[in-house]
């Protein structure tokens, strides 16, 4: 949309406007290796991992998170923040007679980190359209006021994935802890956290992610006020649909081959991002 163009009313002088806005207080990233994760499978995926020794990661991909933050004692204006993300994996496997079949299991990959949020002693509460005098009061949740954390993550790079006869993995909660919304992505039940066969699927897993804490604060900044756009909004004719598409550009960039080498992690695994594609 680079043909957009916006016209301002007054002198076109700016003026002073004070507006609403989130602070970053402080801020971090991290590149974090995560090893050895054990993948709560489903439980036709436990059935095939019990009696297989091949397997391969076809894709990973984070479908859900949880954060939580809490200040730190004897630290004031220090918080905690807990991360967690839900990793949607799906595998290949080997069965007999020389056939392959595909797996989903769920990773559950854990940061904490600790920033400086600042100090708040007032509660905020905000109106809703709907609201009323006689309306449900809004409770005070916790006493305290917390920073808001903000999570910026790329997918997963996936590193490789092993069968571990022992269960000496990295893992910091079971399968009854993974919510059933997550759950639901897979294609089956999840099975339990117990297996006869004591095998267990692991996966390593590369993050780079973003943290940071931030606070609702108000800012003067020099602005003009009521923007409104020159384009106006055109719909298109069903009477000529051949007009229509004689004006469309011609994507040349289509046709013209790609001679860079895409990335590679150095287990021709790849990086995933293509569950539910497949």
């Amino acid at each position: 949309m680079g043909d957009n163009r916006f016209s301002c009313s007054g002198n076109g002088a700016g003026e002073r406007f004070g507006i609403e806005a989130s602070r970053i207080l402080d801020a971090c990233r991290d590149r974090d290796c995560f090893e050895d994760v054990r993948v709560f499978l489903t439980c036709g995926g436990e059935e095939l991992i019990a009696r297989t020794g091949n397997v391969r990661v076809k894709c990973a991909e984070i479908v859900a998170s949880n954060i939580s933050v809490d200040p730190v004692q004897f630290n004031i204006g220090f918080y905690t923040v807990l991360v967690r993300f839900y990793v949607r994996c799906e595998f290949e496997v080997c069965v007999p007679m020389g056939q392959s079949q595909t797996i989903e299991g769920i990773a559950v990959l854990e940061k904490r980190v600790v920033l400086f949020g600042g100090q708040s002693n007032v509660s905020i509460f905000r109106s809703k359209a709907c609201d009323n005098f006689c309306a449900t009061p809004e409770p005070v949740c916790c006493g305290h006021n917390n920073p808001e954390a903000v999570i910026e993550v790329v997918q997963p790079v996936v590193l490789g994935a092993r069968i571990l006869e022992e269960c000496n993995c990295h893992c910091c909660c079971c399968c009854c802890d993974i919510p059933a919304a997550v759950a639901d992505s897979l294609g089956g039940a999840l099975g339990g956290d117990q297996n006869g066969d004591n095998r267990y699927l692991t996966i390593s897993l590369g993050l780079f992610s973003v943290i940071r804490l931030v606070r609702d604060g108000q800012l003067l900044v020099e602005a003009t006020e009521f923007c409104l756009p020159d384009k106006e909004c055109t719909g298109v004719a069903d009477e000529d649909p051949c007009g229509t598409f004689r004006q469309m550009p011609f994507p040349t960039s289509a046709f013209c081959p790609n001679n860079t080498a895409p990335a590679s992690n150095g287990n021709g695994n790849g990086r995933g991002r293509c569950c539910g594609n497949s």
